[in-house]
């Protein structure tokens, strides 16, 4: 039996390594104020209702869903789903080709359009 895979996140103190060691130029202070700006600024513009482009990456996109029937998983009871606001986060082109690599444009469109 395999060892169970180690779950593999990226934190927000691995980001601010990355910008301390390849940019440089920077104290791990300014590197650490510098991440928390970015996720401030993305923070207040998605609070404000907006979308984040990031050319090459990918568009985070703030849905706002409709309050609706449900039911209770546990008792099959119905339930009122209140309204809410989710975000999405579709990826580019380029991105679902860097993350796929040898697939064809077209098997990349198809997981596109499925979502």
């Amino acid at each position: 039996m395999s060892e169970p895979e180690k779950d593999k996140r990226t934190t927000k103190f691995e980001l601010v390594q990355a910008v301390y060691n390849e940019l440089g130029g920077f104290s791990k202070k300014e590197a650490a104020d510098l991440v928390d700006q970015i996720f401030e600024l993305m923070k207040e513009t998605l609070g404000r209702g907006e979308m984040i482009k990031i050319s090459g990456f990918g568009n985070f996109v703030l849905r706002d869903k409709r309050q609706r029937q449900g039911r209770n998983p546990q008792t099959g009871e119905p339930i009122l789903i209140s309204s809410r606001r989710v975000l999405t986060f579709k990826p580019s082109q380029l991105l679902k080709e860097d993350l796929n690599p040898g697939a064809s444009a077209a098997a990349l469109a198809a997981l596109g359009r499925k979502r």
